[in-house]
């Protein structure tokens, strides 16, 4: 904003002063930044006094610190604004002329250099403290308490070590005054200070001065915070660009008249409140076409809302009543205009993504930097005010030393998969599971269809729109409602995200992580570039992908893989080898258990009771390698006689692959579930399972519970659960011949299979999902830093595009944004 030319603040000081005597102040001031300007402007009214916020600074380290000072003259202030330099020069000053000065927001780090050792000399300096109400509660309810500590025994401690003898009586009794930090008038005079019996300026602050002082303060949320934002940007806009011109005749800019107003509304004259009824009997707006501007997209979406919600057509068509509420209903606004944006821009990327549009990608990362930065002023409040909270402990230890009491973990975990039927799904359910059976705070967060009704330990927010992936007609990704994730996120105070999956939800989370200033982890779980080379044929799309995988997984503290074979992958491609460990994998040992074998399951699925059944259970699709197993089912050509292959599950290849094994041994059961899935596990014989981009392989542990043996390929996961010759047969990834070998030696012996299978179950016995979770609950929090790192001077969410595409291309990419 300020690069843009955008003033701190558009109100003027005329207008200021009666709203204050309007809010019953009995006296009126204005802090403005290093100067005295507006004060001047209303100092001719009765009990105005001048005063300015000065940022002022610790000479050693330029640490920034923001000092009011009322009750001054035009020369004092010069004096004062030369003095701003050196703090101990401009405090001098202050109390060699008597001047009324206090630390404003003490424990706020105006340019992120504040430490205990500034807190401390503070202590020393200053008598008078501010309450500010712009900043966290925890912030000023923590400033209160550590003043409330301080003893003589530390006053004279700090002073031994920093040299620095206080200028006042009773160093250790410090006063309390309060100032709202309002700058754009929608919360002014919430936050005030008061002094009983006072009935000049001179006795309201002699009052403070004793020690009579009383603060009302009213708690600003990271709502109230952004619609400040925005009301300064809305003001901005309105006078560079002479909007006044055009309010009465557009709706649009009616509703933002009345969502973001600063000042009383005063009675419209007759013929603009005609023009105004003419403007809203217009009819709806035409729907944007798909390459229209972000401006022409927030109109026409904004005007839509207006037509459907009754409450806020009558805001717009009759004024703001008191038992609005503004904050709230501005961020419904937001998050809907935003969502329907958000699901427009999804779909054009993905398709841009998936068919390898390169140009047209870089357009619609232009656009979402402009949806970044029409979001920006939630994302900036949450992330300043999350900062906030944490930070009041560690500034205050030394003035009023805390124990140190570690926060507990409450972890949010990420995925775009929960219900559907396959690995990732049932191993988060299982993962809740175990959650909730040790006590530990873990939600789930994703998105569905529709908000489904509540589940413990799952939290579901509706889709604002979907996607669906060719070769995966049955699963969607769904765009999350982004901005209402983000604020559930801090309401909620989580301490770390885990990503699952790199979809729309784990973006989300990424962004989430990020804006709140959260360490963050993730989970590798599926080989999406090698699954896009097998679907699409184009080795360009899986470079591609493997390039946003990489940056993606980058942004993580660490990196959970599970299997050496992905970890050696993902280093491989360019990711420290610091960030990346092998997680635990567990598997539920009392649902697959060789007990739960039933001879009848046979029979229900249409299998003789003497053939010897070959199991697959997973997605019937291509990159699986089911073609590979059609091919070596084709070579064993009825050797042996009773062999029988059963395939569990379903998926785009379910067709062809039933006609390309017509007239074989082949039974295509599809999806089971519940106690059926593990008795036909243990009813079968061995499993099969001849993919080679698995990063892990559930069904292969959940055989060798069930105790039967497997085969499996030489590449990715599954081979490193398998002991070679112990508990099953590993084969040459996509070698028919070698897999036929394979099927033929175990179908041949049965007591090879019964070995195998008693070995199988040994070798899973120790990794019940309980004790595996456990494990993996202590990697999350011994290997994440309990603290986000340090904040940047790049805006919390830009950074993610500066990365993705470049630091020169970012100004170009945001042009693009504005054009597109």
């Amino acid at each position: 904003m300020q690069k843009l030319g955008c003033p701190e603040s558009f109100t003027e000081p005329l207008g200021l002063y009666h709203l204050a005597k309007r809010r019953g102040m009995g006296a009126v001031t204005i802090t403005d930044h290093n100067s005295i300007d507006g004060c001047l402007e209303i100092a001719h009214l009765d009990n105005v006094f001048v005063s300015c916020e000065y940022t002022v600074y610790f000479p050693d380290d330029r640490c920034k610190v923001h000092v009011l000072v009322h009750g001054i003259t035009e020369a004092q202030h010069a004096d004062l604004s030369k003095a701003r330099e050196n703090i101990f020069d401009f405090v001098a000053y202050a109390v060699r002329h008597g001047l009324h000065h206090t630390v404003a927001h003490p424990l706020y780090a105006v340019n992120d250099s504040l430490n205990a050792g500034h807190i401390e000399r503070l202590v020393l300096l200053f008598k008078n403290f501010e309450v500010n109400g712009d900043i966290h509660p925890a912030m000023n309810a923590g400033l209160r308490a550590a003043l409330g500590h301080l003893t003589p025994a530390t006053i004279d401690r700090l002073s031994n070590e920093h040299g620095i003898r206080p200028a006042f009586r009773e160093p250790w009794l410090k006063n309390i005054i309060g100032g709202s930090d309002d700058h754009s008038m929608l919360r002014f005079a919430t936050t005030f200070t008061e002094v009983d019996n006072a009935h000049s300026i001179r006795e309201f602050w002699d009052g403070v001065e004793q020690g009579q002082a009383r603060v009302t303060c009213e708690n600003v949320t990271p709502q109230v915070f952004a619609r400040s934002i925005y009301g300064i940007m809305y003001q901005f806009c309105r006078n560079r660009f002479d909007l006044d011109r055009y309010r009465n005749k557009d709706t649009f800019l009616q509703f933002l008249e009345r969502m973001l107003q600063t000042v009383p509304e005063t009675a419209e004259p007759f013929w603009g409140r005609l023009s105004q009824a003419l403007a809203r009997m217009r009819g709806p707006r035409r729907s944007p076409a798909a390459n229209a501007s972000l401006l022409e997209l927030v109109r026409y979406e904004a005007d839509r809302l207006i037509r459907h919600d009754a409450q806020l057509a009558e805001m717009v068509a009759q004024g703001v009543r008191p038992h609005h509420d503004l904050n709230a209903k501005w961020f419904e606004c937001v998050n809907q205009v935003s969502n329907n944006m958000l699901a427009h821009l999804g779909r054009h990327v993905f398709d841009r993504v998936l068919h390898a549009r390169l140009l047209e990608l870089m357009q619609s990362i232009g656009s979402a930097a402009a949806l970044y930065l029409m979001l920006a002023p939630y994302f900036v409040g949450l992330s300043i005010l999350s900062g906030q909270a944490e930070s009041c402990v560690a500034l205050t230890q030394g003035i009023a030393p805390q124990p140190s009491a570690r926060r507990r973990v409450r972890v949010a975990h990420f995925t775009d998969t929960l219900h559907e039927v396959n690995g990732v799904a049932r191993t988060l359910r299982q993962q809740l599971a175990a959650a909730l059976a040790l006590g530990k705070d873990y939600t789930i967060v994703t998105v569905l269809p529709e908000r489904q009704a509540f589940q413990r330990g799952v939290h579901a927010f509706g889709a604002v729109g979907a996607y669906e992936l060719p070769e995966y007609s049955e699963i969607n990704l769904f765009y999350p409602p982004f901005l209402q994730m983000l604020d559930h996120c801090y309401r909620e105070g989580f301490t770390h995200i885990h990503i699952s999956t790199p979809g729309p939800v784990g973006l989300a989370g990424l962004g989430i992580a990020r804006i709140l200033g959260l360490p963050v982890s993730g989970t590798y779980h599926t080989a999406i570039p090698q699954y896009a080379r097998v679907f699409t044929e184009d080795s360009h799309i899986e470079d591609l992908l493997w390039k946003l995988m990489i940056w993606f997984y980058d942004q993580m503290d660490s990196i959970y893989a599970p299997s050496e074979a992905t970890a050696k992958e993902l280093t491989g491609r360019g990711i420290s080898p610091d960030k990346v460990r092998v997680y635990p994998r567990g598997v539920d040992i009392e649902r697959f258990h060789p007990s739960k074998r039933d001879d009848g399951v046979r029979a229900r699925h249409g299998v003789p009771e003497d053939a010897t059944v070959m199991l697959y259970v997973g997605r019937v699709s291509k990159e699986k390698g089911l073609n590979l197993l059609g091919q070596a089912l084709k070579r064993l050509s009825g050797s042996p006689d009773d062999l029988v292959l059963v395939v569990v599950g379903d998926g785009p290849y379910r067709l062809e692959m039933e006609k390309d094994l017509a007239g074989l041994p082949a039974v295509f059961t599809g999806y089971v579930e519940g106690d059926e899935l593990p008795a036909l596990y243990a009813a079968c014989d061995f499993l099969v399972f001849p993919s080679a981009t698995d990063t892990f392989g559930n069904v292969v542990v959940e055989a060798h519970a069930s105790g039967i043996p497997v085969i499996v390929t030489d590449s990715g996961g599954p081979c490193e659960n398998t002991l070679h010759g112990e508990t099953g047969l590993i084969f040459e990834a996509g070698n028919a011949e070698c897999l036929s070998r394979a099927i033929h030696v175990l179908a041949s012996d049965p007591e090879l299979r019964r070995r195998m299978g008693v070995k199988g179950r040994e070798h899973v016995e120790a990794r019940g999902f309980q004790r595996q979770f456990e494990k993996l609950w202590d990697m999350y929090v011994g290997g994440l830093p309990t603290t986000a790192k340090e904040p940047s001077q790049t805006p919390p969410g830009l950074s993610l595009l500066s990365d993705l595409v470049g630091p020169q291309d970012l100004a170009s990419v945001l042009k693009v944004g504005r054009t597109a």
